[in-house]
C-alpha cells in the first residue's frame, strides 16, 4: 500500500474522533468468566508479517484457529503488513472507514499512533479481567500500553528488547576478550573481525530492513543526551541525530567492517549471514534469531550481549545512557472500537496470551513472553542477557507523532541507499534529508500536541 502523508493523518485523526463519538459496535455475548459463543462469525486479526519464518507463522496461524475455533465456535481471519509504512497505512485506513481488522498486532512503538486515533478500546477494568488481568502480564511490557496507568489500549503480546549476538570463537581469534560496550569501541573491534579474503565481516546487519534502521540512530542520539522529542519539540536537527547517521552509515563507507552486499539486505539476511559464521557481531537482534542459531553453524559458538551504551565520540555513558539499551520493544495487541465483536476480540488476546501459548510461541520464533507466568519459567544462561537488557530499555515518546517521526528517521536511511552503493553519502545530502524529516516530524508533532 502507499503510505499516506501526514496530512492525511491529521485528516484521519479527525474522522477518529467522529467514530468514536459515535460509540463501537455491539459485543458478541459472554463475559470475563464464562466462555464466549460465536459461532458462525469471523474474528479479523492483523499482524506482521514474519518473513524470518514464514511457513511456522502460517502453521502458528492455522492452530491458533483451531484452538479459537475450539474454544468459542468462531474462525480466524488473518492479514498481515510487511512493513512499518504499510502498518501505519492500515491502521490509517481502517479509521477512517471505521471497519476493517477486529485485532490489531502492531510494534509497540506504534501504540501511541494507534491510541492517538481515539478509535481502539481504552481499557477498562472490565477489559482488563477478559483477557486474564493485568497481572497477568510482565508489568515491565505494559511501559508502552498508553500514556499512563489509568489509559492503556495496548495488551502486550510478546517482548523484543534488542541485542547483539556475537561469535565467541571469531573474537577470541581476534584476541578479543569481551565485547564492545562503547560504539567506538565496536568499531575498533570490527576491523579486527573484517576478512574480506574470507567473506568475513565485523558487523553483520541490513540497511535495507523496513523497520530496524531507525533504532540505532535512536539508540545512538539517545545516548547522547538528545530525546530527539523534548515536549513539543522535535530535535532530529540536534548535532547527535547527524552523528549517529555517519556511524551507522560509515560502518558500511569508512570502516568497511559490514558486507557490501548489506545495502540491500533485511535483518533476515543479517542473521543467515551471521549463522553462516561470517560475521563477529550480529546487530538489533532479538531472541528472535535463537530457533535460527540453534540450528546453524554457529550453535554453541555465539552469546547475547547488550549493546553499547556510550555514544559516538563517548568514552563512558552520558545521563541516563546506561538504561537506553534498547527502546521498550515487542508487539501490542489493541482491539478496534469500530468492532461489533469485541468480547470474541478479548477470547482471542487471552488465548494467545496464556502461559502455555505464549511458551508455544517462543519454542517457535523465539520472542520473549510478555505473560509473567511464562517469562518466569524460562531458564536458559543463553536469554538472561536479553532479558537483562529488557530492564534497560527505554520507551520511545507517548505522542501521535510517533509514528510519522519513526518513518522519518527510516526514510533518511531509504533515501540514501542510492548514496550508499555508491560509496559515501555527502555531508549535504545527509543534512538536506535531516532537515526535510525535521520539519515534516516537527509539522506531525504540532497537530498531536494540539
Amino acid at each position: 500500500m502507499r503510505f499516506a502523508s501526514s496530512a492525511k493523518f491529521a485528516a484521519v485523526a479527525a474522522a477518529a474522533l467522529a467514530l468514536t463519538a459515535c460509540g463501537g459496535g455491539a459485543s458478541s455475548s459472554g463475559s470475563a468468566d464464562g466462555p464466549v459463543d460465536g459461532k458462525g462469525k469471523k474474528l479479523s486479526v492483523l499482524t506482521g508479517v514474519n518473513s524470518q519464518y514464514s511457513e511456522q507463522q502460517k502453521e502458528w496461524f492455522k492452530d491458533i484457529g483451531a484452538k479459537f475455533k475450539a474454544e468459542t465456535g468462531a474462525d480466524i481471519e488473518f492479514e498481515t503488513f510487511a512493513s512499518a509504512n504499510d502498518e501505519l497505512t492500515r491502521i490509517q485506513t481502517s479509521v477512517v472507514s471505521g471497519q476493517g481488522p477486529d485485532v490489531y498486532s502492531l510494534g509497540t512503538t506504534f501504540t501511541p499512533t494507534a491510541y492517538a486515533t481515539k478509535a481502539f478500546v481504552t481499557l477498562s477494568d472490565d477489559d482488563w479481567k477478559k483477557v486474564g488481568g493485568k497481572d497477568r502480564f510482565n508489568q515491565a511490557a505494559l511501559g508502552i500500553s498508553g500514556p499512563d496507568d489509568e489509559h492503556q489500549a495496548g495488551i502486550p503480546f510478546v517482548s523484543r528488547p534488542f541485542v547483539m549476538a556475537y561469535n565467541k570463537e571469531l573474537l577470541a581469534a581476534a584476541g578479543i576478550e569481551k565485547p564492545a560496550t562503547t560504539w567506538d569501541e565496536l568499531a575498533e573491534q570490527a576491523k579486527k573481525l573484517t576478512n574480506p579474503a574470507t567473506g568475513t565481516f565485523g558487523l553483520a546487519t541490513g540497511y535495507k530492513d523496513n523497520f530496524d534502521p531507525w533504532k540505532f540512530i535512536w539508540a545512538m542520539s539517545v545516548q547522547a543526551g538528545n530525546p530527539i522529542v523534548d515536549g513539543k519539540s522535535l530535535k532530529l536537527d540536534d548535532p547527535a541525530v547527524k552523528k549517529a547517521y555517519e556511524t551507522y552509515f560509515g560502518w558500511l563507507t569508512k570502516d568497511k567492517v559490514v558486507d557490501p552486499a548489506s545495502i540491500g539486505w533485511s535483518n533476515s539476511n543479517a542473521v543467515a549471514a551471521f549463522a553462516s559464521g561470517k560475521a563477529g557481531y550480529l546487530m538489533m537482534t532479538t531472541s528472535s534469531s535463537v530457533p535460527t542459531l540453534e540450528k546453524s553453524s554457529v550453535a554453541g559458538k555465539y552469546a547475547y550481549a547488550t549493546m553499547p551504551t556510550t555514544a559516538p565520540g563517548e568514552t563512558s555513558p552520558k545521563g541516563d545512557a546506561e538504561n537506553a539499551a534498547s527502546i521498550l520493544s515487542g508487539d501490542n495487541v489493541v482491539v478496534a472500537d469500530y468492532s461489533k465483536q469485541k468480547d470474541l476480540a478479548f477470547a482471542y488476546i487471552k488465548l494467545i496470551t496464556s502461559k502455555e501459548e505464549q511458551l508455544n510461541y517462543q519454542k517457535i520464533f523465539g520472542d520473549l513472553p510478555a505473560n509473567a507466568e511464562a517469562l518466569k519459567s524460562l531458564d536458559s544462561p543463553t536469554l538472561q542477557p536479553i532479558a537483562d537488557t529488557a530492564t534497560r530499555s527505554k520507551a520511545t515518546p507517548f505522542t501521535g507523532a510517533w509514528g510519522d517521526i519513526q518513518l522519518a528517521l527510516l526514510n533518511v536511511t531509504v533515501q540514501s541507499i542510492p548514496d550508499l552503493s555508491n560509496g559515501s553519502v555527502s555531508d549535504s545530502a545527509l543534512q538536506d534529508r535531516l532537515k526535510d524529516a525535521q520539519a515534516k516530524g516537527q509539522a506531525s508533532l504540532d497537530r498531536a500536541s494540539k
